[in-house]
């Protein structure tokens, strides 16, 4: 294996670890605050449709009541905080290796031996390996993005590695959504053009 070669599979590594990182702390951050933050917008909305009387419509009363169910499905997950805090934590450890591995390699000449170094490599790999919380909350995914990409750093991934932006810094599904809203507001104009078109 080249240097050049190894620092790319240092990075991919990282941007692995890194991400699913922050996909546990995600995870743990959306258990933790989500229905607080539900309780509370309940609460303000409740209040201010006493006197604002376009808050007590009954599709916000229901749009509440769906998404206060839709929260307390978050309590299955409130019994493995713990697993998703430790494995978040140690996740991160493993990744802040692979940064320090990735700057010894680079300062490397050319032709010296990269058996330690990717011994080492292979040695935090199987560790992230084990490291396993499979069952993530709904979301995660945005918001590890946000948080993986907003948050850490990760310009020496980007050095080996480089972000395209569809590909990598936007979640699939964010874009397959963002694309299908988009269909559908061409569609809606595409009618309304028409209907006008035929009134006249």
């Amino acid at each position: 294996m080249t240097k050049n070669n190894l620092l790319i599979s240092i990075a991919e590594t990282g941007y692995n670890v890194g991400y699913s990182a922050k996909k546990n702390l995600a995870t743990l951050d959306i258990v933790e605050k989500f229905p607080g933050w539900i309780g509370l917008i309940s609460l303000g909305v409740g209040i201010f449709s006493l006197f604002v009387t376009e808050l007590a419509v009954n599709w916000v009363s229901a749009s509440f009541i769906l998404i206060g169910i839709a929260s307390t499905s978050l309590n299955a997950y409130g019994q493995s905080k713990n697993k998703y805090s430790e494995a978040g934590t140690n996740l991160t450890g493993l990744f802040h290796e692979l940064r320090i591995l990735y700057y010894e390699v680079k300062s490397l000449s050319t032709d010296a031996d990269l058996t330690i170094y990717l011994d080492k490599l292979k040695s935090i790999q199987n560790q992230a390996l084990q490291i396993k919380t499979t069952k993530q909350v709904f979301l995660s995914d945005w918001y590890a993005h946000y948080k993986f990409f907003w948050q850490m750093q990760i310009d020496w991934i980007n050095e080996a590695r480089p972000f395209s932006f569809f590909r990598d810094k936007l979640p699939l599904s964010f874009t397959v959504i963002v694309i299908g809203m988009i269909f559908c507001i061409i569609y809606y104009l595409i009618n309304s053009f028409l209907s006008c078109i035929a009134f006249v």
